[in-house]
């Protein structure tokens, strides 16, 4: 399981900086998700100079960390640090029932967008 040249104990321990720097960096990106919707909230109306601006690049900058968030937990979970590998399974075969999943994820999806959008429209 660990390497020859490492002993169980510095194996544990690499093992355990590793998952402790990705936690760390999860969490600074979550951190600042959130600072940056907070931001993106008070910024006020959006007629007011550099406000489209700062809206946008806040919205980017949100898309970045999550999608550094996203790219960490993929990483953890596929390939463990400095251990043994996962592979993902292969996709099953399309059938109804994965239609009706993708349509009700769908309509969510949609529901939850527009109801965002109408209490964006009452906060405003």
């Amino acid at each position: 399981m660990s390497s020859p040249e490492l002993s169980d104990r510095e194996y544990r321990r690499l093992q355990n900086r590793i998952l402790d720097l990705y936690t760390a960096v999860t969490l600074l990106m979550l951190l600042g998700i959130a600072v940056l919707i907070v931001y993106a909230i008070r910024i006020g109306p959006l007629t007011s100079p550099g406000a489209q601006e700062s809206l946008g690049l806040a919205v980017a900058l949100m898309f970045v960390m999550a999608a550094v968030v996203f790219h960490l937990a993929d990483r953890t979970y596929r390939s463990w640090p400095l251990g043994r590998r996962y592979t993902p399974s292969h996709p099953g075969a399309l059938t109804t029932e994965s239609w009706v999943r993708l349509l009700q994820v769908l309509v969510v999806v949609a529901a939850g967008a527009a109801i965002a959008y109408v209490l964006g429209g009452l906060i405003a």
